[in-house]
């Protein structure tokens, strides 16, 4: 009976060592798994990104809009009767208080 329990303490030692470290482990398990999860929301900011320029294709494919639009904001057209104004930002750094003793 002594060998007996003896056999079965040895085999849930085998156990409990190949369940931790060994191959399939569960770290190895929870390293994937957190491995998984950043590239489920990578895939999805990828997906968001391809869905932006598929739209962007389309618009340009159907359409004089987008390219007039583009050519406005990368090229700076104006068109004959409208007028140009530029507007120049001011200072946006707020002034820094100082404490009197």
């Amino acid at each position: 009976m002594k060998r007996f329990i003896l056999v079965l303490f040895a085999l849930l030692g085998l156990l409990q060592y190949r369940l931790w470290f060994g191959d399939n482990s569960l770290t190895e398990y929870f390293s994937l798994k957190e491995k998984i999860q950043v590239r489920q929301q990578t895939n999805a900011e990828l997906q968001q990104r391809n869905d932006v320029l598929k739209e962007e294709i389309q618009d340009l494919k159907s359409g004089t809009e987008a390219l007039e639009e583009r050519a406005r904001n990368e090229l700076g057209l104006i068109e004959t009767g409208e007028t140009f104004f530029r507007v120049v930002g001011g200072d946006n750094r707020t002034p820094q208080r100082q404490d009197n003793p």
